[in-house]
């Protein structure tokens, strides 16, 4: 009964904690404060930058807060379909940003970089930002992809349109005056690097990568300056982030499609290390790409493993090609460039990071991984907000803020051996105490017989 007694005091806080954070997020936020979130990205932050290069300021930024080592993202591990899955905790084949190029046979309508604010492409998703706006709270936005679209004919409050010269200075100064001056519940910034040095020079460019990276650092230092300045640096929860890593690649790492088939036969949609292909005929182009190269798997659309979430939705090419890490596809010709993503999520030079910092979350905590579509959850935990359906899970993140009573699979077993071990202990002691203390019969019982003995004459 001691036993049970216990195990129940070690279980049930957890699984009522946890229960509570789901019913927890249904109340009205317009009802009571709620702490103002700033959701930023770093596109193209390898995790493994931060064991090969010095960052003294996000060291700072995470030593008083929380660091997540990896974050796995979804694949494909480009930029807009894992920033779109950032604010909406969804795979791609959910919410719809399967890549950077895109076309929709349903309505022959074709996605590019260029061509991105139909809101066509959005609408299968509702992204934080317009969650908050619908309940009546205001966002801003410096440059996050999605943010200047009219998703369910949202744009966020305040947004800019992407321009690669405004500075990440003049982004925070936007966003953390609309933060300090309690217009916005809610911001998000995207800056463009490392990614674009990365595509230059390849991550192994360690000379180059020491130069943007630092750039990268100073950058949060005047982040956490201004934070300080605006007094929101202990008032507000701030993440940090990234929507994929990047690995090297090669002249001599080259996969050149025409070499297997006539162009004429198929449509490239997209290309690099997943190329995406319409055919005109799905089983003869497929019979001939199949075996087109040692380094790049072929796949039918139905095909494809289960665990890349990729083949629930219409813009999925019949055929999609995988390169391995390094290769690149191309119909011909070579690249110009020696650094790229896109490649499976499971690799680990795909994976970006997470830090953050603020009243929500623990101090100097290190986490060591968790998925790109859990971010979701945590931030609408933060912003007490009702989570849309979404694939990832808040009791993933939850081990990150100081009000979560959180204990690892590891360390409940460890409790339960030792109050095992503690009970066995116990239970011994009072065996052996009880056996002491138990008063001998064989001592009176001689007396008994002696008695006996002694009155028998007597009776003669």
């Amino acid at each position: 009964m001691m036993l049970v007694c216990i195990l129940f005091w070690i279980f049930v806080p957890s699984c009522c904690l946890s229960a509570s954070n789901f019913t927890g997020n249904s109340s009205d936020a317009g009802n009571h404060f709620i702490t103002p979130l700033l959701l930023v990205s770093f596109d193209g932050f390898r995790a493994d930058y931060l064991k090969q290069y010095k960052f003294p300021n996000l060291q700072k930024f995470f030593s008083d807060g929380v660091l997540v080592e990896q974050i796995k993202n979804v694949f494909i591990t480009k930029t807009f379909p894992n920033h779109y899955s950032i604010v909406t905790g969804l795979y791609a084949e959910s919410h719809g940003i399967l890549a950077n190029s895109m076309y929709d046979p349903t309505v022959n309508k074709t996605f590019s970089l260029q061509s991105s604010f139909d809101p066509f492409w959005w609408n299968d998703a509702t992204p934080i930002w317009v969650s908050l706006q619908q309940k009546g709270f205001k966002t801003a936005a410096a440059m996050w992809p999605g943010t200047d679209v009219k998703i369910h004919n949202m744009t966020s409050t305040y947004h800019m349109h992407y321009n690669k010269l405004m500075t990440f200075q003049q982004r925070v100064d936007n966003v953390t005056k609309l933060l300090s001056d309690g217009t916005v519940k809610f911001a998000a910034l995207y800056y463009e690097e490392p990614d674009h040095f990365g595509h230059i020079y390849g991550p192994d460019n360690t000379t180059e990568m020491t130069k943007v990276l630092k750039q990268v650092d100073d950058n949060i230092g005047y982040l956490i300056e201004k934070l300080n300045e605006t007094n929101l640096w202990n008032t507000i929860n701030t993440i940090i982030t990234s929507d994929h890593g990047m690995t090297q690649c090669s002249q001599q790492r080259i996969i050149q499609l025409d070499k297997c088939i006539n162009n004429s036969s198929y449509t490239l949609v997209d290309s690099g290390p997943v190329a995406a292909i319409l055919p005109l005929n799905i089983s003869l182009v497929y019979s001939k790409l199949k075996n087109c190269h040692p380094n790049m798997k072929a796949y039918l659309k139905n095909d494809l493993p289960d665990r890349l979430h990729y083949k629930a939705s219409p813009r999925v090419q019949p055929i999609i090609l995988i390169a391995d890490e390094g290769w690149l596809i191309v119909q011909s010709g070579g690249i110009d460039h020696l650094g790229d993503h896109g490649y499976d999520n499971d690799l680990p030079s795909m994976h970006p990071f997470l830090a953050a910092h603020g009243p929500a979350f623990r101090k100097g905590y290190k986490h060591s991984t968790m998925n790109i579509v859990d971010i979701y959850p945590l931030m609408c935990h933060l912003l007490e907000m009702q989570e849309m359906p979404n694939n990832g899970s808040f009791s993933h993140a939850k081990c990150l803020l100081s009000s979560q009573w959180c204990v690892s699979l590891p360390e409940v077993l460890g409790i339960v051996i030792g109050v095992l071990m503690l009970l066995t202990a116990l239970t011994c002691l009072i065996i052996l105490t009880k056996k002491r203390a138990a008063p001998s019969q064989r001592p009176f019982a001689r007396l008994e017989l002696q008695e006996d003995d002694d009155d028998d004459p007597l009776l003669d």
